[in-house]
């Protein structure tokens, strides 16, 4: 139902198809309360000089803990500018806050009224596109001032429908904030069992149940046995006329590696022809891949889970071969993420405009070497930890897609909710 007074462009404008029956679409400045004048910026300097329990808000977070604050109620928060207008699909734009903190001037402060609650208005903007709204400040910043946050249109409920949506959303944010905690603290613990594993501080048990025993040796990448292959960098180099956005032939640069090992959402791919006339740079299955240039150290393994077959890499990056060498790949692998390595690789890169490493340097990093059983038994652990980490992951992008696919229907009225008469 579209009352008479809601023009079309309006509903365009607001980026709504209908208006709910009992709800209306109202603008922010009529709707709520701007308490702007709650705010008080305070440098970082005097910050560091009062530290305390209090937060200190900024557009998107917690920027600090201070002595004093300056506000003691509950409000929704909403940048005033930066890059999370850009990344409303997946960055939060707003803040629900409670009890005594600050607020900077870089956050407009949202106040309940008698007919909205300030809650209501921290989901509904939560990952809601305002760009059309926004004055830009330069190539990929917006700003919100506080004239046209006042005009902003959002649709608002009856007050008792806008709180029962609120606790049934809140469910999936406990959830959310609950396996968030999960992965932190897996994280850690995994952090600790690499530290504690790759210097032998921990041994683990062998097949017949006993220890496993004996000193470690440590040995150069080079005299372990391991091949270093630098990446292609000869005439054959593809142009980019020869590179195709599908296919069997992949060709590599150091953005398709990560903390998290390959990345293939950009990837480039040539032709078969092409591919067996570079000269170097090719990726067996077992090999570990460690970037080079810009940013270096990055690994990424090439294991049987990668699904394509024909892998090359540019010369911003090394491959790293343990067949017939003393090092199991998997345990290599782990070695390539611990500090134990991006120390050494830290400690080695050159180079302030574009940091590098040579093929050269990295023969002579060092590596502890335990029997190849103990390496086994360390890397299936670690890959354990791994898989417990990730099965965490997947939960929680399925939580947050399930929250979103929920806020899609319960914040524009296509699924209404029964409200409890005690709310």
């Amino acid at each position: 139902m579209v009352p008479n007074e809601i023009s079309k462009l309006e509903l365009i404008q607001a980026r709504i198809s209908f208006i709910p029956e009992g709800w209306k679409l109202d603008k922010v400045g009529e709707a709520l309360n701007i308490k702007n004048n709650f705010r008080k910026p305070i440098s970082q300097e005097v910050r560091s000089l009062i530290p305390g329990p209090y937060p200190y808000y900024g557009p998107t977070k917690i920027q600090d803990h201070i002595a004093d604050y300056e506000q003691d109620g509950i409000y929704a928060l909403i940048g005033e500018d930066g890059d999370h207008f850009l990344k409303y699909e997946t960055m939060r734009q707003t803040q629900f806050i409670s009890g005594k903190c600050t607020v900077n001037n870089h956050a407009h402060i949202i106040e309940s009224s008698d007919t909205c609650d300030s809650e209501w208005f921290y989901i509904y903007f939560q990952y809601r596109n305002i760009t059309n709204f926004l004055s830009r400040q330069g190539a990929g910043r917006f700003k919100l001032n506080k004239a046209t946050l006042e005009k902003l249109p959002l649709l608002v409920p009856p007050l008792p429908e806008q709180q029962k949506i609120a606790k049934i959303l809140s469910t999936w944010d406990k959830a959310i904030s609950a396996t968030e905690r999960l992965i932190e603290n897996s994280t850690q613990q995994k952090k600790a069992l690499m530290q504690q594993l790759l210097t032998g501080k921990k041994r683990l048990l062998d097949e017949s149940g006993k220890r496993f025993e004996g000193e470690w040796e440590e040995r150069t990448l080079i005299d372990a046995g391991m091949t270093v292959t630098d990446g292609d960098r000869g005439k054959e180099y593809p142009n980019s006329s020869e590179f195709y956005d599908k296919g069997d032939y992949l060709f590599l640069s150091a953005k398709n590696v990560t903390k998290k090992g390959f990345l293939f959402e950009e990837t480039q791919f040539i032709s078969k022809e092409k591919y067996e006339k570079l000269g170097k740079g090719i990726v067996n299955r077992g090999d570990v891949v460690l970037t080079t240039r810009g940013t270096v150290g990055q690994t990424a393994y090439y294991d049987d889970s990668v699904q394509y077959d024909f892998l090359r890499v540019n010369s911003g990056m090394v491959t790293l071969g343990c067949n017939n060498s003393e090092l199991e790949s998997n345990f290599f692998y782990a070695l390539t993420n611990s500090s134990l390595f991006t120390r050494q690789v830290d400690s080695l890169t050159f180079g302030s405009a574009q940091p590098q490493l040579t093929i050269k340097i990295i023969k002579s990093l060092k590596v502890p070497i335990p029997s190849i059983p103990e390496q086994q038994k360390i890397a299936t652990v670690l890959t354990n930890a791994d898989k417990e980490i990730e099965l965490l992951e997947q939960q929680l992008a399925d939580l947050q897609q399930e929250k979103k696919a929920l806020m899609q229907v319960l914040l524009t009225g296509k699924k209404r909710v029964v409200v409890d008469r005690s709310i």
